[in-house]
């Protein structure tokens, strides 16, 4: 996999880069709020849905390690451009579905389009923060949440006023197409270079396990959270899409908080924000009304904000850095992609509130682990 970046001429602009970042979030949030249409357009069961999420990850790893780095290489920032233009038009796909094998297909080309984007938007930030010695990531991923946010509370509403998930998905792969103009501007030459493979150094790999266990619980909130609040707890679906919307909202505010807490250790913030988590998914889990789902839901997203900024931040900064973001990067979406299956297996099994108990104790698993991390 390719990793480490430079640039031969210019740096990424920031604005359009952050763009990348909110429409990203904006379709995973609009997709969770319209989770449930999904299931009533298909009439799958919650195992279904699950198997058929499974694909976005199937879908979305092998264009990460093999096809991003070469379309880096070849159009420098603006590959967030072309992923943008592919992403546009995948986002539209679900929408369309009626059956499982349908789902499925779709949901493997929103993989594959969003991970090409993840990986260019990370790439440019890595550019930015390299050339002007500031940190970007925090912001960056605050930014994704506040597209989670915007995306599901708008969804939730659209369907409150009698939208379907087609005219909603059109909408959103409309600002896809929109950012994709944004940034197909932005001609910096950025490129990366060979890895020599991933680095499986013993404190390393323990680090990026844990953050990998951690983005499972933020994988399978955020896509199970609309789902659980319209399905479990009866609600209307403007209140149901306040569930990845609050989730996200709450991260954004995490993340952002997180640029300024310099003052408290790696540990602390990663230990500590992962026991907010858990008791957040036990709310959750235990909730009898919609309001209570979404106190443990906002709980659950500030408590697991931290984690991608400090798993791939004690990445860059190692010495070996280009094949240490490497190993962290994969271990660590593997674990997100892996949540959304994930919940919808165990939920199929027994219920969505054991699923969401599980996350808690996952997440509680993420505060002992974090405790014996060494992060020096």
């Amino acid at each position: 996999m390719s990793d480490t970046l430079v640039s031969d001429t210019g740096i990424p602009r920031r604005t359009p880069t952050l763009a990348g970042f909110f429409s990203l979030g904006l379709f995973w949030g609009a997709w969770a709020a319209v989770l449930p249409s999904v299931q009533h357009a298909t009439g799958l069961s919650k195992g279904a849905l699950g198997v058929a999420m499974l694909f976005v990850s199937l879908g979305s790893i092998p264009v990460m390690f093999f096809v991003a780095p070469r379309a880096i290489e070849r159009f420098g920032a603006r590959s967030v451009a072309v992923g943008c233009a592919f992403f546009a038009v995948a986002t539209l796909l679900p929408g369309l579905a009626t059956a499982l094998p349908a789902l499925v297909l779709s949901l493997a080309a929103c993989g594959m389009a969003s991970g090409l984007v993840d990986v260019s938007i990370n790439a440019n930030v890595g550019r930015i923060e390299n050339a002007t010695g500031r940190r970007l990531q925090p912001i960056a991923h605050g930014t994704y949440s506040i597209g989670v946010l915007v995306g599901a509370v708008g969804a939730g509403l659209a369907r409150s006023a009698g939208s379907g998930r087609e005219p909603i998905l059109i909408a959103v792969s409309v600002v896809v197409a929109l950012t994709a103009l944004l940034v197909s501007t932005d001609h910096a030459r950025v490129h990366a270079e060979r890895s020599r493979g991933l680095r499986f150094a013993r404190g390393l790999v323990a680090i990026g396990i844990v953050g990998a266990v951690a983005f499972i619980v933020e994988g399978g909130t955020e896509s199970w959270s609309a789902l659980f609040l319209e399905r479990q707890l009866h609600a209307h679906p403007a209140v149901s899409g306040l569930g990845p919307g609050i989730f996200g909202g709450s991260m954004a505010f995490g993340r952002f908080f997180g640029q300024a807490a310099g003052r408290f250790s790696d540990r602390v913030l990663l230990g500590g924000g992962a026991a907010l988590a858990a008791v957040g998914c036990g709310i959750a889990a235990t909730a009898t009304t919609a309001p209570v789902g979404l106190v443990g839901f906002a709980l659950a997203g500030a408590g697991i904000s931290l984690n991608a900024p400090i798993v791939f931040g004690f990445a860059g900064r190692r010495p070996d850095a280009g094949t240490a973001v490497a190993t962290v990067t994969s271990l660590g979406y593997v674990g997100l992609l892996v949540g959304p299956p994930l919940v919808g297996g165990i939920a199929q099994a027994t219920s969505l509130r054991v699923s969401f108990g599980v996350l808690a104790v996952i997440a509680a698993a993420v505060v002992v682990a974090a405790s014996r991390l060494r992060f020096d």
